[in-house]
C-alpha cells in the first residue's frame, strides 16, 4: 500500500532528522500506520489527516489513540476504573 509505504520511509527518514516534536502521543506517523492498519485506505486517509490539521502549534495536544483501536478501547478502560 502506498501509503504505508510513504509513512514508513517518512519515518525513517525524515523524522530522524526533527525527533520528537509531535505534540500527540502516539506521534502521527503511528497514528497513521494504525489508522490504515485498522480503517483501510479510505477512512486511514481521512483520520490521518485529521490528525495531522491537528497536530500544530496552537494544539495542547496529548493522548490520542486511533477510533476503534486495542490502545484505544485499553485507553478508555484504564480511564473508566480511574473515575469509580
Amino acid at each position: 500500500m502506498p501509503f504505508v509505504w510513504f509513512i514508513r520511509a517518512y519515518r525513517v527518514t525524515v523524522s530522524p532528522l526533527y525527533g520528537q516534536v509531535c505534540r500527540y502521543y502516539p506521534s502521527c506517523s503511528m497514528y497513521g500506520l494504525e489508522a490504515f492498519e485498522i480503517h483501510g485506505i479510505l477512512k486511514g486517509m481521512v483520520l490521518t489527516g485529521w490528525r495531522i490539521l491537528r497536530c500544530n502549534p496552537f494544539s495542547h495536544g496529548g493522548v490520542d489513540h486511533v477510533p476503534g483501536s486495542a490502545r484505544q478501547t485499553r485507553s478508555v478502560s484504564i480511564h473508566d476504573e480511574e473515575g469509580r
